[in-house]
């Protein structure tokens, strides 16, 4: 196994393209609690080009039902990416002044995070987001409501 550069601007292209639209490929989750995390794992797997076939842990996406809880929920992609220590992208939590475009942004309030905005590019310093859910493209990050946020800034991809 060794490491390689993720991908940042191919993570973006890929938000920005289908920010306001639905990649025929992959499941829209919009009724089933949201779109958002379904939504930055595309865009991390368009910068990374690997996915992690471990059963339960791991992080990919072949259909709606036969997915990892990864792909599509705000947790367990927070606990995959900053805890992998095998195939496909890896990150850490860092403070909001490490973010690069391609890393992702968790929002939540008192009862945990709930919203996966991926960082498309910045003004004024302020992170610039593309989201699913409710739907954005280079939306800048102060413009949403959240008690807690947390930045996963995606530091490599392990491929085999």
């Amino acid at each position: 196994m060794r490491t390689v550069e993720y991908n940042r601007e191919s993570a973006v292209q890929y938000a920005l393209q289908w920010a306001y639209s639905r990649n025929p490929m992959y499941y829209d989750f919009s009724g089933l609690g949201g779109d958002c995390t379904n939504f930055a794992s595309q865009c991390i797997y368009a910068g990374s080009k690997q996915m992690n076939f471990t059963p339960v842990f791991g992080w990919y996406y072949i259909s709606a039902s036969n997915r990892t809880a990864s792909w599509t929920g705000v947790e367990y992609l927070y606990n995959f990416l900053v805890g992998n220590v095998s195939l496909g992208p890896f990150g850490e939590e860092v403070g909001r002044a490490a973010l690069q475009i391609g890393d992702i942004v968790q929002l939540g309030n008192s009862e945990g995070f709930y919203h996966t905005p991926v960082v498309c590019g910045f003004s004024g310093g302020v992170p610039l987001v593309c989201a699913h859910s409710n739907d954005a493209r280079n939306r800048p990050l102060d413009s949403y409501v959240f008690e807690r946020v947390r930045y996963v800034h995606i530091e490599g991809v392990r491929v085999p």
